[in-house]
């Protein structure tokens, strides 16, 4: 069961960080529930603090989450038309051919979100797509780091024991 627990824990950590980018999967969260099955292990110590601290810190992020992109939309003029654009060319980006398509996607979903809300005034559209696509960068770059130091975290967990699993 430990190992089964301790590639499930594995499995979780790294869909986190594929989580920082995709908009379905809460990536924090999804990491922390790595964090969570590893100390479900009998070899590894249910160290409640270490759990709840880096809960806590998922948390927080999955409610930025939500706050940055908007934030990022309204400071630049944009609507939220403009952040659910950026979300639509975020998924259709992640399916396309083309190198960064993720995030030219986002871009263009953010500009033609904006041109459906207002298409008479580009100007404002480009700039409001802008900070939804800066909005967008920043919620992904600080997850990404978070995810990133959750795996560090699970990877340093398990070297302490992993004489024990083996």
């Amino acid at each position: 069961m430990d190992i089964f627990l301790l590639i499930l824990g594995f499995v979780l950590v790294l869909l986190g960080i594929v989580g920082s980018f995709l908009p379905i999967l809460p990536g924090p969260l999804t990491g922390w529930l790595g964090l969570l099955a590893i100390h479900f292990t009998s070899v590894i110590p249910m160290n409640w603090t270490f759990l709840g601290i880096t809960l806590a810190v998922a948390i927080l992020i999955w409610i930025l989450d939500y706050l940055i992109p908007a934030i990022g939309t309204k400071r630049f003029g944009g609507s939220k038309y403009g952040v659910y654009g950026t979300t639509i060319g975020l998924l259709i980006g992640l399916f396309s051919p083309i190198p960064f398509g993720i995030l030219i996607g986002a871009f263009l979903g953010a500009l033609i979100g904006e041109l459906l809300y207002d298409s008479k005034d580009t100007n404002r559209a480009i700039k409001a797509s802008f900070g939804a696509f800066l909005g967008f960068l920043t919620s992904a770059t600080i997850k990404f780091s978070i995810a990133v130091v959750y795996v560090i975290l699970f990877v340093i967990k398990f070297w302490e024991v992993k004489g024990n699993f083996f």
